[in-house]
């Protein structure tokens, strides 16, 4: 009996021994992560780091040679068109002029004149403009109450409305700026007219209302004629400019939606492509690639209390929407490869990877959208490895 016990025991270490290397030499199911497909919003944008900008800058210039005074504004103080002194300036002593010089000084004054005339014509025609694209933009929008026109047709009304506004205060700014220009074109006649005798204190004044940009120039002292004093603008009218590749500059269009990020605020603000511009230039990326680019002017959409933060040429980045959805059957685009000319996955049906071919609509770089091969609900791997193949079998990696 005690050796009929042994033989058992014997027998039964040697079928769990051979249980135990039958088990470890069949292959194992590969682990892999899994994604269940669904259904969800989807959005294509190009992104590309950008730059705020004012629209019109103007920059404050010696009118002629001599001394100017300490500048006391700084960057940041508020102007007042025709009424704050941006700086003080004594010209030098008059030089002897020949007649020629003399009536070539008369010349650029009544020069100037006539530019002051032609730009203040050119903002009557703008504000006209401005008024008729007003009243087509209320008749479109008692078309669209009663459901007469498309929501297209009413965004571009309103986007020439817009544009109309913008072109009354640049026309508003070039007049501005004539007048500054005439008073410089006077104050070099009034030097060559004083004939030797005292000099008079010329007072350069705002041409708009603003803020000081730059400060160029600080202390007293004697300077050319055109030394840059200070730069000022208006910051209210702020731009976003960014350069993208042209390749992706002719997928823009004018109208299209942006979302404005990491600009610092906490949330994302919206945005509009105003203009594209019609030439590119050279730029040589971080990796010293020669690209061409091309700029694409944004106008922010929201309040002005929700940017007033952004200054001139602050960075920010800009995505243009190209398309987008709310409801779209979407697969992460880690789980795509290519199989041959086409696209695929690696579902998951019954523990086995199969290899599945997929027919995708509009994508970003995170996720695509399917338009056959899959359905919501169904599973497929990932990351696919060089490991998985068609009909392996596979896990969930916990």
């Amino acid at each position: 009996m005690a050796i009929r016990a042994t033989r058992f025991i014997v027998w039964g270490v040697v079928l769990v021994v051979a249980a135990a290397l039958v088990y470890a030499l069949q292959p194992q199911p590969l682990q892999a992560d899994f994604v269940t497909i669904g259904r969800g919003p989807l959005r294509v944008t190009l992104d590309e780091e950008g730059e705020t900008r004012v629209r019109d800058r103007f920059m404050v210039s010696a009118p002629l040679a001599g001394r100017v005074l300490r500048i006391e504004l700084e960057p940041g103080d508020p102007v007042v068109a025709n009424e704050t002194v941006l700086a003080t300036f004594l010209p030098v002593d008059p030089t002897l002029l020949d007649s020629r010089t003399r009536a070539e000084i008369e010349a650029r004054v009544r020069a100037s004149e006539a530019a002051v005339g032609r730009v203040e014509v050119e903002r009557e025609r703008v504000r006209a403009e401005l008024e008729f694209a007003d009243a087509d933009l209320e008749r479109y929008e008692h078309l669209d109450a009663n459901n007469l026109i498309s929501t297209e047709q009413l965004d571009t009304m309103r986007l020439r409305a817009r544009t109309a506004g913008d072109m009354v205060r640049s026309a508003d700014f070039a007049v501005s700026n004539a007048k500054y220009e005439l008073e410089v074109a006077q104050a070099s006649l009034m030097q060559a007219r004083s004939g030797g005798g005292d000099a008079q204190t010329i007072t350069l004044r705002s041409p708009i209302d603003g803020v000081v940009l730059q400060r160029l120039r600080e202390s007293e002292a004697i300077v050319p004629v055109g030394e840059p004093l200070m730069e000022i603008a208006d910051p209210t009218q702020l731009e976003i400019v960014s350069d993208y590749l042209s390749t992706d500059a002719v997928r823009v269009r004018p109208g299209q939606p942006v979302l404005i990020e990491q600009w610092g605020g906490d949330r994302p603000l919206a945005g509009q492509v105003r203009r594209v511009e019609p030439y590119g230039f050279t730029k040589i990326s971080a990796l010293g690639v020669e690209e061409q680019r091309v700029n694409v002017v944004i106008d922010v959409e929201e309040a002005r209390e929700a940017w007033e933060a952004l200054g001139d040429g602050y960075r920010v980045e800009a995505r243009v929407v190209l398309w987008e959805e709310s409801d779209v059957l979407k697969v992460p685009t880690s789980s795509l490869f290519r199989d041959g000319d086409a696209w695929a996955v690696y579902a998951v049906a019954l523990g086995t990877a199969a290899l599945t071919q997929v027919e995708l609509g509009q994508r970003n770089g995170l996720e695509a959208q399917v338009v056959s091969g899959l359905s919501a609900g169904d599973q497929v791997i990932a990351y696919p490895s060089d490991a998985i193949a068609d009909g392996v079998e596979v896990e969930e990696r916990q």
